[in-house]
């Protein structure tokens, strides 16, 4: 299947290094907002029981910690390699792979009746972990590539200003969302029904707009990062589903399993395209793509898991 992968793929990337997306400062700082919004939506759905119960289930935790953080960059990395795919292209996939999952997986998981309590817990947790493990991941994954490196070079990406950068977008409207859950639980629980899906249609709209405002190298390239993006969506959610038949998690575990996995927060990959790499072509045209395909190929899934199982499933699994 590579070798029919690879013609396809290679001779269309030739420029894609060389186009940077067009962004104003507006825009970066509505997508920053918005980014942080639907971080503080998965805060707000967020309780200190669910750390709790991630701590109950230490073994499945690391399972997916493990996955998310070690196996799908590796697996990614892999992938660009044998894709033959330039280097902005690559490093788009290397980023969207190390971002940690949001709240969409826990809707995932619900609408597919998977174990949602694993999941929240799972997102709880991953992105908690993503302040530090991100920078670390992109920069280190980056600089062994081989069409990737020159890039982070000319860029000069230093790890530890991304982790201040990550730790603000994330850290600040996950530590003001428990805490509001914390103490003002009913106001969370009526917010939470609303900031998180008001934060992902503007970040769909955010998205739209940049499309429009880069049209012309939309087409232009699109086809460059589709066949990739489509491929990379799939091997993240076949990963999270594998891991999780290979450890024998229960069915509704491994649902919400793969969803982890499967599902990341494209939304703040691009952020960091555009604040880090200066909208690099192809890093920023695979982080938008993702951002709507994963969604499409998640909804996808979700609904045929969903459809298939009886009503009979029972609402709670024994803890492994």
């Amino acid at each position: 299947m590579i070798g029919l992968v690879v013609p396809l793929v290679g001779p269309l990337v030739a420029d894609v290094d060389g186009i940077e997306i067009a962004f104003d400062e507006g825009s970066l700082t509505t997508l920053k907002i918005v980014v942080g919004a639907i971080l503080f939506g998965i805060a707000l759905d967020t309780r200190i029981e669910d750390f709790r119960a991630a701590a109950r289930r230490p073994g499945v935790i690391a399972i997916g910690v493990v996955a998310q953080f070690l196996l799908l960059p590796a697996v990614t990395f892999l992938l660009t390699l044998a894709l033959d795919v330039r280097g902005s292209v690559a490093l788009g996939m290397i980023l969207v792979a190390c971002c940690p999952p949001g709240n969409v997986s826990n809707i995932l998981t619900h609408r597919a009746r998977g174990d949602v309590a694993l999941s929240v817990s799972m997102t709880a947790v991953s992105n908690v972990l993503a302040i530090f493990l991100m920078p670390l991941n992109v920069a280190f994954w980056g600089s062994i590539h081989p069409t990737a490196d020159s890039l982070l070079e000319d860029i000069d990406l230093d790890a530890v200003d991304m982790l201040l950068e990550i730790g603000l977008v994330i850290g600040v409207p996950f530590v003001a969302g428990t805490t509001i859950a914390r103490l003002w639980p009913r106001v969370a629980s009526r917010a939470g029904r609303v900031v998180g899906p008001v934060a992902f249609l503007a970040l769909g709209a955010v998205i739209v707009v940049g499309v429009a405002n880069n049209w012309s190298v939309f087409v232009d390239f699109i086809g460059v990062v589709l066949l990739a993006v489509l491929l990379h969506d799939a091997v993240a959610l076949l990963l999270g589903y594998g891991i999780a038949r290979a450890t024998r998690l229960p069915e509704r575990s491994t649902r919400a399993m793969t969803f982890e996995v499967g599902i990341r927060n494209a939304g703040l990959g691009l952020l960091l395209v555009f604040t880090y790499f200066d909208g690099l072509g192809g890093m920023a045209l695979v982080a938008a793509w993702w951002g709507i395909w994963d969604i499409i190929a998640g909804l996808a899934l979700a609904q045929w898991w969903g459809t298939r199982t009886s009503r009979r499933t029972p609402d709670v699994e024994p803890v492994p």
